[in-house]
């Protein structure tokens, strides 16, 4: 039961996000949203980290497997990537490099903020 309330939380943050992807006139999807609505919940407390995080811990188990079907597509296709193979490297190993670096950035501002406020993981 515990963890069907942890997908249900999960799944209403989700669900927020689709409707501020609908409401707001930005190009921005609804994933976004809902990461930053999550960082949010749980940096102001709205949502204890223990109120997700088995849930959200078994969806980064099964998170390998679930890229095995674009996997597929992409073989299925490689006739039409052949010609374009050294622009898409280039952009994702572009846009790969700044997602880390300002993952880490923010990671390290998630701490600092932690540190100076004391406050513990619950």
């Amino acid at each position: 039961m515990k963890y069907l309330y942890q997908f249900c939380v999960i799944a209403g943050v989700c669900f927020l996000a689709e409707v501020l992807h609908a409401l707001l006139p930005f190009p921005v999807p609804a994933s976004i949203y809902g990461l930053v609505l999550m960082l949010l919940f749980l940096m102001t407390g709205i949502i204890k980290l223990s109120k997700v995080k088995e849930a959200a811990d078994f969806l980064l188990d099964i998170m390998p497997p679930l890229f095995l079907p674009p996997s597929v597509a992409l073989m299925t296709i490689w006739g039409d990537l052949k010609s374009n193979l050294l622009p898409l490297v280039v952009i994702a190993v572009t846009t790969t490099v700044i997602v880390m670096a300002v993952t880490g950035w923010v990671s390290q501002g998630v701490i600092r903020m932690q540190k100076k406020g004391g406050k513990k993981d619950e």
